[in-house]
C-alpha cells in the first residue's frame, strides 16, 4: 500500500576531527537498527564535498515503528555516544513514500 512507510531524513554534521569516530557508531546503530521489525530500511550516507555532513535516511513502517526505535539500547547509546561528535544540533525531516511499498 502507498503512503504506508514513515520515512525520516537525519540531517548531522559532526566535528571533522571527529568524522571516522561518528561513522563508526552510526554503521553500528544502523545495523542494529535494521534487525528491528518496525524498520524497513536504515541508510548511513555521506556528502562527498563536505565529509563532515551525513545524512540518515530511516524508513519505518509506520510512525509506530519511529517510536518503538527511539525505545531501543542501541538508539539511546548511540545517541548519547554521538552528542559531543555533533558540530551542530541534528535536524530532521519526515516523509511518507509516494511509491509503492514494493520499490524499496
Amino acid at each position: 500500500m502507498s503512503n504506508s512507510l514513515h520515512v525520516v531524513f537525519v540531517y548531522v554534521r559532526v566535528h571533522p576531527h571527529l568524522v571516522e569516530e561518528f561513522r563508526v557508531a552510526t554503521l553500528a546503530n544502523a545495523r542494529d537498527s535494521v534487525k528491528e521489525p518496525g524498520v524497513a530500511r536504515f541508510d548511513v550516507v555521506q556528502e562527498t564535498e563536505d565529509p563532515a555532513r551525513f545524512l540518515l535516511i530511516e524508513v519505518y513502517r509506520g510512525p509506530e515503528g519511529a517510536a518503538a526505535h527511539k525505545d531501543t539500547v542501541h538508539y539511546r547509546n548511540w545517541r548519547d555516544t554521538v552528542a559531543s561528535m555533533m558540530a551542530e544540533p541534528r535536524t530532521s525531516k519526515t516523509y511518507v513514500n509516494v511509491t509503492e511499498d514494493a520499490t524499496w
